[in-house]
């Protein structure tokens, strides 16, 4: 998704997608010192969950007691606190800025009992490294978490030793995190937030959450209002380690209550588990290496698993909004009418607003290319305000500079104007300030070409 919100961003600030590279790295050093520096979120304002305590209770046992792989763990593990985590590598100043920001809500909200040293053996070492170093371990991996390691070299030589296994854990004492410095400041602030949680506890993903960081769909950036909860009653004094799934389900219910009380006022709804089926079809509609056929056929898979399964959550929608995106250049009707049916099961499924701006950012698309920006704006605003509570600036960028090109269909050109130079300010951290210049410089080009009939 992210990568299609750059496609999306390269589009709006570059009138042009065939300009040769004319320009030289001194060119674009001083167009990105030219540009709206890059800007930053503010305090976090994570939306508490809207689910039953019951409801949470399945997804913390669910979250704890598995791997991804489908793989069981025998017992419960985390650290005991306090919790020590060091930053090395070649870390970029963002990265530092980012980690203390999520210590201070790991500190504040999940009430643990964590902070960063300057030098010695911490509990967690993330280490920051290239992404081609990560690529010649985990090929498919932008970031990832290894129990009992701390530097990448160190995995890498007993990956397949005992110690390297999650299933052998009996309690959580030293753990390496591995992300690129080379990425977007976006992209690292996210692997912070997953890796580090997954460090702390869940070992899991879901794709039943619809609030969550720990779902394989990325729609979340940033550790969740539900997230906090779950780690926050990982660290509660009522779990230890070594505790097995039914002493663990027999204390949750009681912590919960004194949580989140509010949960206990929700009606529990059904828990339906995803099927390996599904998640195989969904995983194979996502992958670069198939051709679209392939994967428009494994999309269509999982919608069809997902009217079996009787499903009306926003699993029934993810298959269709995938189908969205395959087909949005092909055939851009056919596209929204798929948009338009993941917003129907989006709808009735609280805790859905992140899923329903992403789809905001094609349709809205959809309307300004029939000249309807007008319409578009109501829309627009509201997913801007969705995107800025949960962090997402590279899609925040975007939808401004949809919003800005609604304005100036509207007759607002100031305003137009100025929006598109806010959005910049939120692609230089969420895409990247090179990629940011690369596509400004594309743009200078593109007007003084069509400026002198070249």
């Amino acid at each position: 998704m992210r990568l299609l919100g750059a496609t999306l961003l390269l589009a709006a600030l570059s009138a042009c997608t065939t300009v040769d590279r004319i320009e030289t790295p001194t060119r674009t050093q001083v167009i990105e010192a030219s540009l709206p520096p890059s800007k930053s979120f503010g305090a976090a304002r994570p939306s508490p969950p809207a689910r039953s305590n019951k409801n949470i209770a399945a997804d913390f046992l669910s979250l704890h007691f598995a791997l991804e792989s489908g793989a069981e763990l025998p017992v419960f593990t985390r650290f005991d606190e306090p919790i020590t985590v060091r930053l090395t590598g070649t870390p970029p100043p963002t990265m530092q800025t980012d980690l203390g920001r999520l210590l201070t809500r790991l500190q504040r909200e999940a009430k643990i009992d964590i902070r960063q040293i300057p030098e010695g053996q911490a509990n967690i070492t993330i280490e920051a490294v290239s992404q081609k170093q990560i690529r010649r371990i985990l090929p498919q991996a932008a970031c990832f978490v290894v129990p009992n390691s701390s530097i990448l070299e160190e995995y890498r030589r007993d990956r397949r030793k005992k110690k390297s296994n999650w299933t052998e854990l009996r309690s959580r004492e030293r753990i390496g995190i591995f992300i690129p410095y080379d990425a977007s400041p976006q992209e690292i602030r996210d692997c912070l937030h997953e890796e580090l949680a997954q460090a702390l506890g869940p070992l899991n993903d879901l794709y039943r959450l619809p609030d969550s960081v720990f779902n394989d769909d990325n729609f979340h950036t940033v550790l969740t209002g539900f997230d906090m909860l779950i780690l926050r009653t990982a660290y509660s004094p009522e779990l230890q380690n070594g505790m097995t799934i039914e002493q663990v389900a027999a204390v949750l219910p009681g912590v919960l209550s004194r949580l989140n009380p509010r949960g206990d006022r929700v009606a529990p709804q059904p828990v339906t588990e995803t099927p390996r089926a599904w998640i195989n079809a969904v995983q194979r509609a996502l992958g670069a290496g198939a051709g679209t056929a392939k994967r428009v056929n494994a999309a269509k898979e999982a919608a069809q698993i997902g009217q079996q399964q009787g499903w009306t959550d926003h699993r029934r929608a993810y298959p269709h909004y995938l189908l969205g995106r395959m087909g949005q250049f092909d055939d851009p009707e056919a596209a929204q009418r798929q948009y338009d049916i993941a917003k129907k099961y989006l709808r009735s499924t609280p805790g859905t607003e992140v899923q329903r701006a992403h789809i905001t950012a094609q349709t809205a698309a959809f309307a300004l290319a029939q000249g309807q920006g007008a319409q578009a704006l109501p829309e627009l605003n509201s997913a801007i305000d969705v995107m800025t509570r949960s962090e997402n600036a590279a899609l925040l960028a975007t939808l401004l500079l949809l919003k800005s090109e609604a304005l100036r269909q509207s007759g607002q050109i100031d305003q137009a104007r100025s929006v598109r130079l806010d959005s910049i300010g939120w692609a230089r951290y969420g895409f990247g300030s090179e990629l940011v210049a690369r596509s400004v410089s594309q743009d200078i080009a593109q007007a003084a070409a069509a400026g002198t009939g070249g």
